[in-house]
């Protein structure tokens, strides 16, 4: 066998031994166990945590609904499904800073339930749900989508009615207080009507809400002191 050229048998232990090294020095490319199951606590770390935010943001949107259920029913008269005192004063709020910025007008209306007292007292308060339920129902029918019909507490209802001329308010009012007037019940036998007493105040740019509900309770108790002269 002929040699190649410096290829001598010093040299060549020498390349063997480099080249035996070198394969030494070479990373392995096979995993280890423990590398794997350091791999796997990581993803099951990200699942973990994945799972984690998805359940947060669940809660969340739960606890935001919840809030605003709440909002809602703080400002909502249970019995009727109306706005209370308290949201019926919010939308009158709203009202007054509408009609100041851009000259518009609505009237006031509060509504006081005439006898409402003495079918509680003689029939139980499940009497006088019932009336109050049935009045609230005939002033919802008189007024429209864009006007609100709120509880102000007891026996009084507040109405908020948008683009009346002053005519046309005097005109509603009677014609809410006739509505109402022609309501019958039938509590132990015995037939009875309510009847109520309704006062206006006109909303323009100068009106103050707190002042417009004291105007209108006072326009009702004049009208409430009429009726009692008129019967």
């Amino acid at each position: 066998m002929k040699k190649r050229p410096g290829a001598t048998g010093k040299g060549l232990a020498k390349a063997r031994r480099g080249g035996a090294a070198r394969r030494k020095a070479t990373p392995s490319a096979t995993v280890r166990p423990a590398d794997r199951a350091k791999d796997h606590t990581k993803d099951r770390s990200k699942d973990h945590d994945t799972a984690t935010i998805r359940r947060l943001r669940t809660e969340l949107a739960a606890a935001r609904k919840h809030i605003t259920e709440l909002q809602a029913s703080a400002n909502t008269d249970f019995l009727l499904d109306i706005p209370n005192r308290r949201g019926f004063e919010r939308e009158l709020g709203r009202a007054v800073a509408y009609i100041k910025r851009y000259q518009a007008s609505a009237a006031l209306i509060v509504v006081d339930v005439d006898r409402l007292k003495p079918i509680n007292d003689a029939f139980g308060h499940a009497a006088g749900d019932e009336v109050l339920k049935a009045i609230a129902a005939v002033l919802t029918r008189q007024v429209r989508a864009s006007d609100v019909v709120g509880r102000l507490g007891g026996d009084e209802f507040g109405l908020l009615l948008w683009n009346l001329s002053e005519t046309d308010m005097r005109v509603k009012t009677a014609a809410l207080e006739q509505a109402i007037d022609g309501l019958n019940f039938v509590f132990g036998g015995q037939r009875v009507t309510a009847g109520a007493s309704a006062g206006v105040a006109i909303l323009n740019i100068h009106a103050e809400a707190g002042r417009a509900l004291e105007e209108a309770d006072r326009a009702m108790y004049v009208r409430k002191a009429q009726r009692r002269h008129e019967t």
